[in-house]
């Protein structure tokens, strides 16, 4: 197990460097920094060799990344251009954000896995059927539709929520567009729990546990939905960085300061260094969760070891 993990890390090395170096071209090479400094007027030359200089944009791209990438393993992700440290931007979005992302996540495990094994279990009957149209209908209609409802329901029309969340962002006010972040991911999550559970529901050693005499709870939870469990798995660890990235137009919606908000600021302004940045962590946050998963792996399949 050591020797995997470490292989790991050493093979998450080349696909980090991989991944910023593609985000870090795509901002740099693809927008104009500058403009978004000046705003609708456009700089006259002067001001822009300037602000091209004082921000290193004057220099050769690979470079600017090198530069970049040196004062990562620092832990400095540079300054906004607004003058403010893209740290101290992290430090207040991430809370909110890695907040919102455990209530979606919880919504999905609960919810998400409960009506999968119910529905697996129950396969062809009207709940399977009713369970199978709402999850449909959730995948088609669009989350910007979904907290729009929502929130003119509960928060304007019956009062129950606020419409916009605080800047403290409790876990009590995140739950609806915790629910509203987790609503596509949700419905998913309820399909491949129902297929896996259906698929295994068949297997021999279930039948085996069965013909021993087993309690139907125990076949259920020690035999059967631990190995349902395992593609269920995958999806809700590479979910992970996936709901914290695309939560910009949950955290819109709601008015939530988080990793979302920043993102949409940084490309309204085509502030580079905050998009870059924030990219940067979210990449790691993606291949740090699908090392846990694969870790996981083991603990529900005993049949499953690494080297």
């Amino acid at each position: 197990m050591g020797r995997y993990v470490v292989r790991r890390l050493l093979q998450m090395i080349p696909v980090f460097i991989g991944a910023t170096l593609l985000i870090f071209l795509m901002v740099n090479v693809m927008g104009d920094p500058i403009a978004g400094l000046c705003g609708e007027r456009q700089c006259d030359p002067a001001t822009a060799a300037q602000l091209k200089k004082e921000f290193g944009l004057d220099k050769p791209v690979w470079q600017q990344y090198l530069t970049y990438m040196g004062n990562v393993f620092t832990g400095d992700f540079g300054t906004a251009f607004n003058g403010q440290k893209v740290t101290e931007l992290m430090s207040t979005a991430f809370p909110v954000t890695i907040r919102l992302t455990i209530v979606a996540i919880l919504f999905e495990i609960v919810i998400g896995i409960t009506l999968g094994v119910i529905t697996g279990l129950r396969r062809g009957r009207p709940v399977d059927t009713s369970v199978l149209l709402a999850t449909l209908v959730v995948i088609s209609v669009p989350t910007f539709v979904t907290g729009l409802l929502l929130q003119l329901l509960l928060g304007v029309e019956w009062g129950w929520i606020k419409p916009s969340v605080s800047t403290d962002a409790t876990f009590s006010e995140l739950i609806v567009p915790g629910l509203v972040l987790a609503s596509v991911s949700l419905a998913y999550v309820t399909r491949l729990t129902r297929t896996s559970i259906a698929e295994n529901r068949r297997s021999d050693y279930v039948r085996t546990a069965v013909a021993k005499g087993l309690p139907r709870q125990r076949v259920i939870i020690r035999h059967l939905l631990r190995n349902s469990l395992i593609p269920v798995v995958t999806f809700i660890g590479t979910d992970i960085g996936a709901l914290m990235g695309g939560a910009i137009v949950t955290e819109r919606i709601f008015n939530i300061h988080g990793v979302g908000y920043q993102l949409y600021q940084g490309i309204l302004r085509q502030n580079t260094q905050t998009v870059v940045g924030f990219v940067t962590v979210l990449v790691l946050v993606f291949l740090v969760a699908n090392l846990l998963v694969d870790l996981l792996y083991a603990v529900l399949d005993p049949r499953i070891r690494y080297a």
